[in-house]
């Protein structure tokens, strides 16, 4: 699991840097572990277009992943990896002792035939689970749920590794530091698993060219700078002008300003990520 590169035969090659996927699986896996994915191309429940700039792709299937590691005290097989076009992490194939097959999140340095187990307290290995109650302060982990049974919600993309900072005074929960730099607290029942996510070289990659994102479901976004002063902030001008003042979206509305308001969770959070407030941003 690496990265490709080609010969520069053309400027568009030479920059091009894919993911190595010859060392997964062939085929698309188990397909009873899949279910069809509707093509929504960036919009709500109501039809509307909430994210623009979607659409098209290749099809795909959604992998059902198993986030919640809650088949306890079951030994289970590695039987392969496999690719899913839905996320950047790499899928790891596991066949329980009881015939069941589930998929998760592949960590990092497992092979196939290794064993795995998730438990209330277990042996602190590379994809083993457990509830982050009964892990070493200091231990990395991924794929952390944020209330117990609710399944994973922390941690899922390729290379991401959380780290385990303790217990709180009280006991009833845990700190983690969030790869952002976020401490925040997270039920002591919940569960982990040991680890990092692998692919961690996912961030290397350079598609290249348009074509393959238009193959992932992204449509083309023009500049705001190239539209008429009637479309947009920042169109309009005398040849190639410059943005006045803060940069704004279509709307209007100043870009970078947070928008976060979830205050139903901001007792969970102990330490932000940004520890700066720009001069734009509301208190």
């Amino acid at each position: 699991m690496g990265i490709r590169e080609f010969k520069p035969t053309t400027s568009t090659r030479r920059k091009t840097r894919l993911e190595d996927r010859t060392s997964l699986d062939k085929g698309s896996g188990p397909r009873k572990l899949t279910v069809a994915k509707k093509q929504r191309a960036g919009r709500g429940n109501q039809g509307k277009i909430t994210v623009r700039h979607r659409g098209g792709g290749f099809k795909r299937r959604v992998r059902i992943v198993d986030f919640k590691r809650d088949k306890l005290d079951v030994p289970a097989k590695v039987l392969g990896f496999y690719f899913d076009p839905n996320r950047t992490a790499y899928l790891a194939l596991l066949q329980y002792e009881d015939g069941e097959k589930r998929y998760i999140i592949a960590p990092r340095g497992i092979k196939k035939g290794d064993k795995l187990i998730s438990s209330e307290k277990t042996d602190i290995l590379p994809g083993n689970a457990m509830k982050i109650k009964n892990i070493p302060s200091g231990t990395f982990v991924h794929c952390v749920e944020g209330y117990p049974g609710k399944g994973a919600i922390y941690g899922r993309s390729a290379g991401e590794s959380i780290s385990v900072q303790g217990p709180d005074t009280s006991g009833k929960f845990m700190q983690i530091r969030l790869p952002s730099g976020e401490i925040r607290l997270v039920y002591a029942d919940c569960m982990a698993t040991i680890g990092q996510v692998g692919n961690e070289e996912r961030m290397n990659v350079k598609l290249g060219k348009a074509g393959r994102k238009r193959n992932l479901g992204w449509r083309p976004e023009v500049r705001g700078m190239a539209m008429h002063a009637a479309e947009h902030p920042h169109g309009g001008g005398e040849g190639k002008g410059k943005v006045g003042g803060q940069a704004k979206d279509i709307w209007g509305n100043r870009i970078g300003t947070r928008t976060r308001k979830n205050k139903r969770t901001d007792k969970f959070i102990i330490r932000r990520r940004r520890t700066k407030t720009r001069p734009f941003a509301k208190k």
